[in-house]
């Protein structure tokens, strides 16, 4: 079934007067160009760079039909909320929906009202579904998202995978696989998984020069989040946990602390969660807490700092959750924690997910990575580029650059620990081994007979959280290894008998309570001199008002009305009238005519 096509539009013309934007950003029209000519496209392009319009512009350009693969429900659902309010027909049909809806939404693509349909992966590889479409005007398929296609990436879903057969069914239509985390590996193989090595890649850089990057390792965590978010008051952050129950505690404990902080989780009320994002992206000083599901089409520009409570899964998943920070190019921080208890659990959800040996080992080696960027003494943004294929030189924006902390020989103390792991057995965790090396007698220590041992307080020089830091870089190193059945038991690698032996030398980063340092402060400074003036900052924050009021009436999340960028655009132009108001950042034609009478009225308001 082949639905005529609209007369031709420019794809100008779709960019201005649909979203609003005066020009492409970096990448997005060779996309566009790549998709109308048929062409196949892998799009890597960092998280807020604009990887939606490299398919939406096409769509709305050549008109028929297009099919979005999305992970998320809620994803979908807020992207075809900000369609719609952009005039653009859209639609999506997910197990969320009623039934009679979901039949509705069919019907309305089986007629071609449709431009484009999200679907999840699942809906979109079943049988009936493949057959049903292969009856309509398909121009072109978009996957949301397609790092998940990859066993060698690190969010591999099968049910994604199964995406690779869709050649065997529109062996003509163009598609667009889009990430903004995928290193050499991982595209290599969506582009001969999805595409059999027919595709045209195209790879933004992947530097964030304004977000300083800084690692910390974990003492007392809530001590240390409550410290870092409180050198950022009234400012707006993330703050990520690996689990349900911490993102409350750590929420309720910075709300106990003064700041105006929500939790966001999948095991919320699902109006709790509207509510708590709703508030996030409209007031300025909101901190929301959340698990790694929230960010995802998130389209908040001022997020000043993304905070990690737990170690990410790997470089892939860090790289991504801290590109939600800084969106609008001012200043903001991304803060890490990490202690040996995280590595320890990482290790294990590795060894408990259904994969086979293979991918398991991928995933430590991707893990390993990550703690090498933790435990470098050389500049982390050097090797967080350096993971995805580029080089850079020293950044001076992160912590390693700006403390320019000396590494210390530490042969030595690390040759200590490896006897005392050794001649324990291989077996116990760091606490046991810090207590034989600090000479400490401790029922477990005098049980298995360690006070006797040659390595009993061999290490009365460092205290205990030196030896903790010490120990976890050794691990990091790779002279010692964790247990990964979920003992946390330390034993010593080839590479630590080499240390043993004088074979090779042991450097470390020794252990120093975090203070703010003068480039930090300096940071801080160069934010606050871009701050608005209280005028402005008074508009921005009845138009902020005015957009929650439309949203709550609409029942779409805040940003979907309009994006905190075009509301800085309004208080930076004060538009008087329909004619300037079309020149706000991300106004298009639908959004002039439902809602430019408002905020002129709020914007022309004595």
């Amino acid at each position: 079934m082949h639905i005529p096509s609209p007369p031709h539009i420019d794809k100008h013309h779709v960019l201005r007067e649909v979203f609003g934007f005066s020009e492409f950003r970096p990448g997005q029209e060779r996309a566009v160009d790549a998709l109308l000519a048929g062409r196949n496209v892998l799009t890597v392009m960092p998280t807020g760079s604009g990887k939606s319009l490299c398919f939406q512009v096409p769509a709305l350009v050549s008109g028929g039909l297009t099919i979005v693969v999305s992970p998320l429900v809620a994803l979908m659902q807020d992207q075809v909320a900000s369609l719609r309010l952009a005039g653009v027909a859209a639609d999506t049909i997910n197990s969320s929906r009623d039934r009679t809806d979901n039949i509705t939404a069919w019907r309305r693509a089986a007629s071609g009202k449709t431009r484009l349909l999200y679907l999840s992966p699942e809906r979109m590889m079943k049988k009936q579904m493949l057959a049903a479409l292969g009856q309509l005007d398909i121009r072109l398929i978009a996957i949301d998202e397609a790092h998940c296609i990859s066993q060698w990436g690190p969010a591999f879903r099968p049910e994604y995978q199964d995406l690779t057969r869709l050649r065997e069914y529109f062996s003509n239509t163009p598609i667009a696989a889009l990430t903004a985390t995928a290193d050499e590996a991982t595209r290599a193989d969506i582009a001969t998984q999805l595409f059999g090595g027919n595709v045209e890649t195209i790879v933004l850089g992947f530097d964030r020069p304004n977000i300083k990057l800084t690692v910390e390792m974990k003492r007392n965590w809530k001590d240390q989040l409550v410290k870092f978010v409180k050198r950022h008051r009234d400012e707006c952050g993330i703050v990520y946990c690996l689990s349900r129950k911490k993102t409350e505690e750590a929420a309720a404990f910075l709300h106990e602390n003064g700041v105006n902080a929500l939790p966001y989780h999948a095991g919320l009320n699902k109006d709790v969660r509207d509510t708590n994002q709703n508030i996030f992206m409209t007031e300025p000083d909101t901190v929301i807490v959340a698990t790694i599901a929230f960010g995802m089409g998130i389209d908040k520009s001022d997020v000043r700092f993304v905070f990690h409570a737990d170690l990410p899964g790997s470089i892939e998943a860090y790289y991504q959750e801290i590109g939600r920070a800084g969106r609008d190019d001012r200043p903001a921080e991304a803060h890490m924690l990490y202690g040996l208890s995280d590595i320890r659990m990482r290790r294990v959800f590795i060894e408990q997910e259904k994969a086979g040996e293979e991918r398991k080992r991928r995933e430590h080696r991707r893990l390993d990575a990550l703690l090498g960027y933790c435990e470098s003494p050389a500049c982390r943004r050097g090797i967080l580029l350096a993971y995805f294929g580029e080089q850079t030189e020293l950044c001076g924006n992160c912590d390693i650059c700006l403390d320019t902390i000396e590494m210390t020989n530490g042969t030595m103390e690390g040759q200590k620990a490896l006897v005392a792991v050794m001649e324990t057995g291989n077996r116990f965790g760091a606490i046991h081994i810090i207590d034989v090396l600090q000479g400490t007698q401790t029922e477990k220590v005098a049980k298995a007979n360690h006070d006797r041992l040659s390595s009993f307080g061999t290490g009365v020089e460092l205290k205990k959280e030196q030896w903790r830091s010490l120990i976890r870089q050794l691990v990091a190193a790779g002279f010692l290894r964790l247990d990964v059945q979920g003992y946390g038991g330390l034993a010593c690698t080839e590479k630590g008998q080499s240390l043993l032996q004088g074979e090779t030398d042991f450097h470390y980063r020794p252990y120093t309570m975090h203070t703010t340092t003068q480039a930090a402060r300096k940071t801080r400074k160069v934010a606050a001199s871009m701050d608005l003036s209280d005028d402005q900052t008074d508009l921005l924050d009845r138009l902020k008002a005015l957009r929650l009021r439309i949203a709550k009436q609409r029942r779409v999340p805040a940003y979907v009305i309009f994006s905190d960028k075009s509301l800085a655009d309004m208080v930076r132009l004060r538009p008087q009238d329909e004619e300037e108001f079309a020149e706000v950042h991300g106004v298009g034609s639908a959004k002039l005519k439902k809602f430019s009478a408002p905020f002129l009225e709020a914007i022309t308001a004595p």
